[in-house]
């Protein structure tokens, strides 16, 4: 079971046009309404803005530190991380009669082949245990249901044009942990969520995904169900 949606504290650090500015400010509120909106949120932590002659969208940059000890993601995400650990669990008490049987046709582990090719997946079954225990334990679920509007932050769909083919992409900007490309979810910290952040239907933005530059412009702004994944 997901834990209770939060609010999330995410740390921002000074872009590169700020980096001489050494006098930083607590700005939580402008922070915070920039990636998450005005919904649910904590007053005061774990939030920092560049002085004002920052853009808006230079906030968004990640501050090493403490603050990163956490992942935003979605209910959704949550389940989904949770379903694959609970699997995992499984897979290591079946991967564990395997090694079992497989030592006992053959006490000779140096030159047992079927036991080293379990005790192969039972590493990489472990690591991604491991790896998803973590990312749980940091979890900090987004509470969708409290945010709203035209303006794009976490968890909105984003409908957009290429600017050159007319070709449309429809994006939700989730958690880097449930991020697929494949399913229309891109991470926010990928550089189309950043690009995309704070803006509203009818901008244009300009990105450089692998690929090369593109420029698209901002359709529509939804806000789905998070259990509901975008048509892409």
């Amino acid at each position: 079971m997901a834990p209770e949606p939060i609010s999330l504290s995410v740390g921002f650090k000074r872009c590169r046009c700020c980096e001489r500015e050494a006098d930083w400010r607590e700005a939580g509120s402008v922070g915070r309404r920039q990636l998450y909106g005005s919904g649910g949120l904590p007053s005061s932590g774990g939030f920092r803005a560049a002085k004002r002659t920052c853009e808006p969208s230079h906030l968004l940059l990640p501050q090493m530190g403490a603050s990163m000890n956490t992942l935003p993601m979605t209910a959704a995400g949550y389940s989904v991380l949770e379903d694959e650990l609970k699997h995992r669990a499984r897979e290591r008490v079946r991967l564990t009669e395997r090694a079992q049987e497989a030592i006992a046709d053959d006490h000779n582990l140096a030159e047992n082949t079927e036991y080293q090719a379990v005790n192969t997946e039972q590493e990489l079954n472990e690591t991604r245990i491991a790896e998803l225990e973590d990312k749980l334990a940091r979890a900090e679920v987004i509470d969708l249901s409290k945010l709203s509007g035209n303006e794009i932050k976490f968890g909105a769909t984003v409908t957009v044009v290429d600017e050159d083919t007319g070709a449309k992409k429809v994006w939700q900007i989730v958690g880097e942990p449930e991020a697929d490309a494949g399913k229309g979810k891109i991470s926010v910290n990928s550089p189309v969520a950043r690009a995309l952040i704070g803006k509203t239907p009818g901008a244009s933005v300009e990105v450089e995904p692998p690929g090369g530059t593109k420029v698209y412009r901002v359709r529509k702004v939804e806000w789905l169900d998070s259990k509901r994944s975008p048509n892409v």
